[in-house]
């Protein structure tokens, strides 16, 4: 037996999110399907993050046991053969039998795209939000840095979501003007349920004057879900990234830090 770990990109326009469930079809359910038909066995992958309905990545993580003799490296593009055109196997690795995809060290990279202009555009509406009004980006940039660091985002979690702890770590959230696009990437060690997109909406009153920046503060000590923004649509937010650390790793200070074993990451529904 050996556990291949897969970084998979997908367009999630189709697909009702990453996880198997009864209303639709998605990302998990696809790959469960090819897998199995290809290497001819009952196959399960686990992944890394639940990217929610519409939601598209370019870099989460999925992997499945299997007794395959097929070489690693080699599984990627076998596999893509049998994959639709809106899902790619980016890479495949051997990783050892107890390596899990949730309970390891890891940081998560989100992009989120605003289309910023007078009118829409139809080839872009599947992965970007569109927002017609300006927006004074340097109000949104001083909010943003109240968000950067240790935190309880109790006010930027979805009300549904089933989880004990609010508390994650939001190493950077950058701001950057791409064109007629306002790019939002953060990266954390974490994320609750719509919590980027939460953040999001929150970031855009700010940017259309409803919030002074140092209102986002206020709201983060408020840990009450209804003082944030609105949820925006899922269409404009990508999963970039999870970069995993080593088993042991070493801060600046020359420390040594181990991956905290049993504990889930991300054990609430992410964005």
């Amino acid at each position: 037996m050996r556990r291949i770990r897969l970084t998979v990109a997908y367009d999630g326009t189709n697909y009702c999110g990453w996880q198997v469930q009864p209303n639709g079809i998605t990302i998990e359910e696809v790959l469960n399907a090819a897998l199995s038909k290809m290497l001819g066995e009952a196959v399960a992958v686990i992944g890394a993050s639940r990217t929610d309905s519409g939601v598209h990545a370019s870099g989460n993580v999925a992997v499945f046991d299997s007794e395959t003799r097929i070489p690693p490296e080699r599984i990627s593009y076998a596999l893509n053969q049998h994959l639709p055109d809106d899902i790619v196997i980016v890479k495949s690795e051997e990783v050892p039998l107890d390596w899990h995809p949730r309970y390891r060290d890891c940081t998560k990279t989100y992009e989120y795209r605003i289309l910023n202009a007078k009118v829409g555009d139809p080839t872009r509406r599947l992965y970007t939000f569109f927002v017609s009004y300006d927006l004074d980006m340097e109000n949104m940039r001083r909010a943003a840095k109240y968000l950067v660091g240790r935190h309880d985002f109790s006010s930027f979690c979805s009300i549904h979501a089933n989880v004990d702890d609010m508390v994650r770590t939001v190493h950077s959230l950058e701001i950057v003007s791409v064109g007629d696009e306002l790019r939002i990437c953060i990266t954390g060690n974490g994320f609750l349920y719509n919590m980027v997109r939460i953040i999001v909406g929150t970031l855009l009153r700010v940017g259309r004057g409803f919030y002074a920046p140092e209102r986002v503060k206020e709201i983060l000590e408020t840990r009450n879900r209804k003082a944030a923004g609105v949820t925006v649509p899922p269409q404009g937010l990508r999963l970039v990234e999870i970069k995993y650390f080593s088993d042991v790793r070493k801060t600046g200070e020359g420390h040594q830090i181990k991956p905290r074993q049993g504990v889930l990451m991300s054990n609430d529904k992410p964005d």
